[in-house]
């Protein structure tokens, strides 16, 4: 896999991925940026919450749970010192749909957590991860 990365003057960067999608970063202007898009830390966590999120469906629509709508929640800390990298990570998993079963809920989540999600297992070592979920 490769990606490539552009420096479009000041903090703005252009990252193409290997699908061929391009994603615009920045930093804010107190960082000499003109924040004209997300910096690669809020990314990171995008990252996680797209990742898990496909896991989640995904196991979810084999148990042929009916989903009418789901959103994750991430909430992070970030260490004082540099490389300021994340040091807590709350994961929040909100269903909505019509008779959902609790304990497919929960295993699709343990799933994604413990077995599938490659971005939450790269975190993992450095950041303590905690998750919870609402069905409403």
């Amino acid at each position: 896999m490769e990606t490539k990365i552009t420096w479009d003057g000041k903090m703005k960067f252009k990252g193409v991925t290997p699908s061929n999608f391009t994603i615009i970063m920045d930093s804010i202007p107190e960082h000499g940026g003109d924040n004209e898009g997300p910096t690669p830390m809020e990314l990171i966590l995008v990252a996680l919450g797209g990742c898990t999120g496909m896991d989640v469906i995904s196991i979810l629509n084999k148990m042929k749970e009916k989903i009418e709508s789901f959103e994750i929640n991430i909430s992070a800390e970030r260490a004082q010192e540099h490389p300021k990298i994340y040091t807590k990570i709350h994961i929040e998993y909100v269903f909505k749909g019509e008779d959902l079963k609790e304990e497919n809920i929960k295993k699709a989540i343990d799933l994604s957590q413990n077995k599938y999600c490659s971005v939450s297992a790269m975190l993992r070592g450095k950041a303590e991860i905690t998750y919870s979920y609402k069905i409403l």
